[in-house]
């Protein structure tokens, strides 16, 4: 009997971080305070999650500034993507049992 869990992503089960991938696969890139907004978390929550995605290469950051205000925009990476596109696809393994 195969593992139907094998290929889900330890990087991917907490909520968050889930969360922060589900977005940036659908926008192509997504700043820290709309981020925040939508995923209702605080920033220092936030920015621990980000830190991880990133140390893993599945977001890469972007820091500029607007006006004299600091921007820090996300962007999910081609590893990312294709790594969260797998967990989905063994998610949805898991459900239907394959």
């Amino acid at each position: 009997m195969k593992n139907i869990i094998a290929n889900i992503n330890k990087a991917f089960e907490n909520r968050v971080r889930l969360g922060i991938m589900s977005v940036l696969m659908v926008n192509e890139s997504m700043d820290f305070n709309s981020l925040k907004e939508l995923l209702e978390v605080t920033d220092g929550n936030l920015a621990s999650h980000l830190k991880s995605l990133e140390a893993n290469k599945m977001i890469k950051v972007k820091k500029q500034f607007i006006g004299r205000k600091p921007n820090t925009t996300y962007i999910a990476t081609e590893t990312g993507k294709e790594m969260f596109k797998k967990h989905l696809e063994a998610l949805e393994n898991l459900i239907n049992n394959k």
